[in-house]
């Protein structure tokens, strides 16, 4: 099999190649990846729903008005009726997966909760469903160019627009994401 290689906290950038319409133009963060597969959370496409209306339908009252206009994003196909959190700091929640020191990726309630009522982590990011991958079958993509990855700097997560975080992952890269496709041709 060779060197395994461990994408966890990695960003995948879907390739312009992508054929998968789920995935075609994603910033996917990977949470999880060992030897029998691999769990990750697109980022980069907000749905329309606000932070205010999950809330609601949670019945989940929701004091922080920063965050009531936030979007809820579609954070992959699998499980997309369930809300996945991606926060930082790791904080000490029910049900929560460290992704490292600093970032957890949590589904129980309790998260929700406590934003609600402004005592929530610092930063968080909320969607609903996730990108699951079997074994060997993120290894598979890789191998055939599927994604770009790049490790994952966090603050393209937390401190910028939806729009902003694919391009962002391209320059960690050293990459200019516009040059990929729009410059072909120009001297």
């Amino acid at each position: 099999m060779g060197v395994t290689v461990n994408l966890t906290h990695h960003f995948l950038i879907a390739m312009p190649t992508m054929a998968d319409p789920h995935f075609a133009n994603t910033l996917t963060y990977v949470c999880e990846h060992n030897p029998e597969g691999a769990l990750g959370i697109v980022i980069n496409k907000p749905i329309e729903m606000t932070l205010s209306a999950l809330f609601e339908q949670i019945n989940i009252p929701l004091a922080n008005a920063a965050l009531r206009e936030s979007p809820v994003h579609f954070g992959g196909p699998v499980q997309v009726d369930r809300g996945f959190v991606l926060h930082r700091p790791l904080g000490n929640w029910q049900s929560t997966l460290a992704i490292s020191d600093d970032m957890g990726l949590t589904t129980s309630k309790d998260v929700l909760e406590a934003a609600g009522r402004g005592e929530g982590p610092a930063d968080m990011f909320i969607s609903l469903g996730y990108a699951g991958w079997s074994a060997g079958q993120l290894e598979q993509e890789l191998a055939q160019n599927a994604w770009l990855t790049v490790a994952a700097d966090p603050d393209v997560l937390f401190d910028l627009p939806p729009e902003g975080r694919l391009p962002a992952a391209m320059r960690l890269l050293g990459i200019d994401f516009s040059r990929l496709s729009d410059d072909v041709g120009h001297a």
